[in-house]
């Protein structure tokens, strides 16, 4: 399908605004992507409209509930993107708001930490850890959906592998958005797509690692999961754009997974830009990935039938929006 004249339109202005060789040293590079990376207030605020929104700090977890009006039992965990160095619940208000409608769940939306201030595997520990937390507050794991962006995307599959290894029981299925699986650099796509991409070069791959792993390497395969055992996963619902640089840290994982016996569905969007369900109300790409998320998560979760809803305590209190 041919991209929307908004999604050509908006690539234009992102190649202008955001695209560069160098991000610059680390200083600046966060500086930079902070200042850039994520939904502006007005249009966070615009998106969230109808629902309810608790800050939540238990502990080492925080972040925030997303709280639609109607909500079936379960709840999506969510990690935003943001190259590890920028954004938080807030800044991805307009995917968490969308996911919560129209999947009609609960949407927990993690507050971890980033780099450079806490390197690898600070970010990787919060997301384990706030699925642990989901498991406490009483959500049984088949009701849970785990999702993310990005960085958050490659967070959400080494959380999966973290799971499966600490034999927690694990969730019922998983959604990356333009995941970042590979941290060494090493897609094809990364070389292919240059100039292609509306947001990326391929230098930048390099920086913004560096940034989250100080020391550690890229080939760690908590770090770049698809380096890892992706066997026994949850199922997997992966949707990236035809241009993007990361188009092939998407595709290998939909592979692996395959060829390890498990289930992954890809879906790729022709010439659209870097995590476009952030512009859901703009974009029509934005609208069709978003609700065809929400579809993978209404089917591959289980209504936990006759128990409380756990989340129904944190609506009471809900701010809504």
């Amino acid at each position: 399908m041919s991209p929307s004249w908004q999604a050509r339109a908006i690539a234009v202005g992102v190649r202008v605004l955001i695209r560069r060789r160098s991000w610059g040293p680390e200083r600046r590079l966060t500086a930079r992507a902070r200042r850039l990376f994520g939904a502006p207030r007005p249009w966070q605020w615009i998106r969230c409209r109808g629902l309810e929104i608790r800050a939540v700090s238990a502990g080492s977890v925080r972040g925030e509930w997303l709280l639609p009006e109607v909500a079936d039992p379960g709840a999506i965990l969510y990690v935003h993107g943001g190259g590890y160095v920028s954004c938080s619940p807030a800044t991805h208000r307009p995917i968490t708001a969308a996911l919560a409608r129209y999947a009609r769940r609960p949407v927990f939306s993690l507050a971890y930490r980033l780099a450079p201030e806490h390197r690898f595997p600070a970010a990787l520990d919060d997301t384990v850890r706030a699925y642990r937390w989901l498991l406490e507050e009483g959500f049984p794991a088949h009701t849970i959906a785990l999702a993310g962006d990005s960085a958050g995307g490659g967070l959400v599959l080494a959380a999966l592998m973290r799971v499966r290894e600490a034999e927690l029981p694990g969730p019922a299925c998983a959604v990356c958005f333009s995941p970042w699986t590979d941290l060494t650099g090493e897609s094809p796509s990364n070389r292919l797509n240059d100039g292609r991409c509306a947001m990326f070069r391929p230098e930048n791959i390099g920086q913004f690692a560096a940034a989250y792993l100080g020391s550690a390497s890229s080939a760690d395969p908590y770090a770049s999961p698809v380096l890892g055992d992706l066997r026994g996963l949850a199922p997997l619902l992966l949707q990236v754009g035809s241009t993007e640089l990361l188009l092939d840290d998407a595709r290998r994982v939909h592979q692996k997974v395959q060829a390890g016996g498990g289930v992954s569905v890809l879906q790729v969007f022709e010439d659209v830009i870097h995590c476009w369900q952030m512009l859901d109300g703009v974009l029509p790409e934005a609208r069709r990935a978003l609700q065809q998320a929400a579809d993978f998560v209404r089917a591959g979760t289980v209504p936990a039938i006759g128990r409380p809803d756990p989340a129904a305590a944190h609506r009471t209190e809900g701010r809504r929006r």
